[in-house]
């Protein structure tokens, strides 16, 4: 970077520490390696529970791999058990015997690929499973059955394939690039990628969607920002679900991002015990509107195999929104979104501010009667 540019937060502020790829080569791969890496952390866990976790770790091995970046393991509360970044991370042993959800794939994205790693659901747009690595391994994921196995990671000649069905399909106006997560690709890999996206005059739109903002801020590096504002318009979509993850090493991400021309939107998860309550959504979004990330959409926590645990209600998230209204600015409040099982797609979910209507009025129009942020009724005349 040069040396007007503010550099990351970190231990020390050491020059490893603001590599990116070093970052992702000291994963915590372990729960042992995360208590070496925040041995403060042990008093949380008895000898018992540390061997019971030790064990679920490897019994959950074959499923979903843990990982986590030394950046986001530094962000966990040593003063709380039930530290939200802590959660995220951490196997569980409820996704073992999920009572609820048994599907490895509820949105049917197998049954809807097109070509290797391209996901088609809707007509306009497809997305593009280009890796199979992430920053950190969130339990909650939906593609546990592809995202940390390397032998779901798409060759040169998938690569190539997705591409040739992207150029033929004049009716595609956007494509989606996922995982995994996108940005884990090295920079001459992804420029390659959007450089061969940018030659189908068809597309209008290019997302990115990643963590990387949260789980590895220094990812967002001067080099690549130069190689996505060569792709101009290209929108970056986040996933920060707790304000603790958007501390000043985001903020820094975030403002280099915009810097150079992209679109920063935010989508989260509801999860149940980390961020399904007026309070924690009101934390989360004021600080998003701070540090520069318009929030998009609030999505309710998918139906995958393992993950029943961290589902809230689907009312919650309608009451949290309904309680946000009015108490915070408009461009703060996200869409209430559900992936319908099965690849039915997203609908989106509005808390219900209409009372009655339509009716006859005195003068012979139409009325409805509405009630406003506050509890009060207004009448509407049609």
């Amino acid at each position: 970077m040069g040396s007007g540019v503010k550099p990351f937060p970190g231990e020390g502020r050491t020059a490893e520490w603001q590599d990116w790829r070093w970052q992702m080569r000291r994963q915590a791969r372990s729960f042992a390696d995360l208590l070496r890496m925040r041995p403060e952390l042990a008093h949380f866990f008895s000898a018992e529970q540390a061997l019971l976790q030790s064990q679920l770790e490897t019994e959950l091995a074959d499923r979903f791999r843990f990982a986590a970046t030394p950046h986001y393991v530094s962000l966990i509360d040593a003063g709380d058990r039930n530290c939200p970044i802590l959660r995220q991370l951490l196997p569980a042993a409820d996704e073992l015997n999920d009572p609820w959800n048994r599907d490895e794939d509820p949105l049917a994205e197998e049954s809807h690929m097109v070509a290797p790693g391209l996901v088609r659901r809707y007509p306009d747009r497809a997305l593009w499973y280009v890796t199979h690595r992430c920053a950190v391994y969130c339990r909650f994921c939906f593609r546990k059955r592809k995202v940390s196995r390397a032998e779901s990671a798409p060759s040169s000649a998938d690569i190539d394939a997705a591409l040739r069905y992207i150029r033929r399909q004049d009716s595609l106006r956007e494509v989606i690039l996922s995982g995994g997560d996108p940005l884990s690709l090295s920079d001459p890999r992804l420029e390659a990628i959007l450089r061969s996206l940018r030659e189908a005059p068809h597309l209008a739109s290019i997302r990115i969607h990643t963590r990387m903002p949260v789980t590895a801020p220094m990812r967002i590096t001067a080099a690549l920002c130069a190689a996505l504002a060569e792709s101009y318009p290209i929108t970056l979509v986040t996933h920060f679900n707790h304000a603790r993850e958007a501390g000043p090493a985001a903020a820094i991400a975030v403002r280099r991002l915009r810097e150079a021309g992209v679109v920063v939107l935010n989508q989260s998860v509801l999860l149940s015990g980390i961020n399904d309550t007026v309070e924690a959504q009101r934390e989360l979004l004021l600080q998003l509107l701070r540090i520069g990330v318009t929030p998009y959409y609030l999505h309710r926590c998918d139906e995958v195999r393992g993950v029943s645990h961290f589902r809230a209600p689907l009312e919650r998230g309608l009451e949290i929104l309904r309680k946000l209204r009015g108490s915070l600015p408009g461009i703060a409040i996200p869409r209430y979104i559900v992936d319908l099982p099965g690849g039915g797609g997203k609908v989106e979910l509005t808390p219900d501010m209409l009372e009655s209507g339509p009716s006859d009025g005195a003068d012979g129009r139409r009325q409805f009667v509405f009630r406003s942020h506050a509890g009060t009724q207004h009448i509407v005349l049609d």
